[in-house]
C-alpha cells in the first residue's frame, strides 16, 4: 500500500496566479525558520493542514495550543500560500509530498512553486544558486539576482518539484543555499528569506524576529524529530 498524505482546508481561498513555498526541511532547518519568519512578519493565517498515517503521531504545543506538526498558512492579499513543516519527512515520502504540492498548486492556479535545499559547506557562505523548471522560472531566477546553476544534482522533495514542473509547465523555482551543519543557522536563515522575498512581491522578513525565533524554531523542529524517531523504533521493534 502506497503512502498517502491528506490536506483538510479550513476555509476558501482564492490564490490565482499567486505563489507557494515548500517550507519542509531538508538538510537543517533553515527552510522551516525562514518560512515561519515570513510568516510571522507578513500577515498570514492557517487555512489547511497536513497529514498521513505515515506521519508520527505527534502534536506541536505553541502559546498552550496544540499544533499539527505539517500546515498550510496563507496571505490572502499578496496571494502566498506556505506548506510549513516541522517534520523531515522520510524518503520514501518525498515523491508524495511534491504530488501532493503540485495538485494543489494546479487546483488554486498557483504562478510559481518555490523551494530550496541546503548544500553542506564549512563556511556556509557561498552566494545562492537558483534552478528553474521552465524558461520562465529561470528568467525570474535571473531577474532576482541569482545564479542560475549550470550542472548538478537536486534531491528529495525539490528535486521532484523541479521534474514534474518541467513535464507539466509548472514553474518552479529552487533556491539553493549553503550552511555549516551547526544550528541555530540563523544566517542561511535570513538568506533563504532574502532570497524569497526577491521573488515574491510584498513579502519581507523581519531579521531581528528571525534571529531570536531561529533558537526556538530549531528548538521544537529537532523535538519533532526526535520525537518522530521515537515512535519509529517502537513501531518496528
Amino acid at each position: 500500500m502506497f503512502p498517502r498524505i491528506r490536506i483538510k482546508e479550513l476555509k476558501p481561498l482564492d490564490l490565482e496566479g499567486g505563489y507557494l513555498i515548500d517550507g519542509f526541511p531538508s538538510v537543517g532547518f533553515s527552510s522551516a525558520i525562514a518560512t515561519e519568519s515570513m510568516i510571522h512578519t507578513s500577515k498570514f493565517e492557517l487555512v489547511g493542514i497536513i497529514d498521513s498515517d505515515s506521519f508520527p503521531s505527534i502534536s506541536i504545543i505553541k502559546d498552550g495550543k496544540p499544533n499539527y506538526p505539517t500546515r498550510i498558512f496563507v496571505n490572502q492579499d499578496l496571494k502566498v500560500g506556505v506548506f510549513l513543516s516541522y517534520l523531515t519527512l522520510d524518503q520514501s515520502l518525498h515523491r508524495i509530498a511534491a504530488k501532493i504540492m503540485l495538485k494543489w498548486a494546479k487546483k488554486y492556479k498557483i504562478g510559481l512553486i518555490i523551494s530550496s535545499v541546503a548544500i553542506k559547506s564549512p563556511s556556509g557562505t557561498e552566494e545562492m544558486i537558483g534552478i528553474g523548471s521552465t524558461d520562465s522560472a529561470r528568467a525570474k531566477v535571473r531577474d532576482a539576482g541569482l545564479k542560475i546553476l549550470g550542472h548538478g544534482i537536486v534531491p528529495g522533495i525539490p528535486g521532484m518539484l523541479l521534474n514534474e514542473g518541467g513535464l507539466t509547465g509548472q514553474d518552479v523555482i529552487v533556491i539553493i543555499f549553503h550552511t555549516d551543519g551547526k544550528g541555530p543557522d540563523f544566517k542561511s536563515s535570513a538568506q533563504l528569506c532574502i532570497a524569497i522575498s526577491k521573488l515574491i512581491p510584498g513579502t519581507s522578513c523581519n531579521i531581528p524576529i528571525l534571529q531570536q525565533e531561529a533558537e526556538k524554531a530549531e528548538a521544537v523542529i529537532k523535538e519533532a524529530q526526535e520525537e518522530s524517531s521515537h515512535l519509529k523504533d517502537s513501531m518496528y521493534r
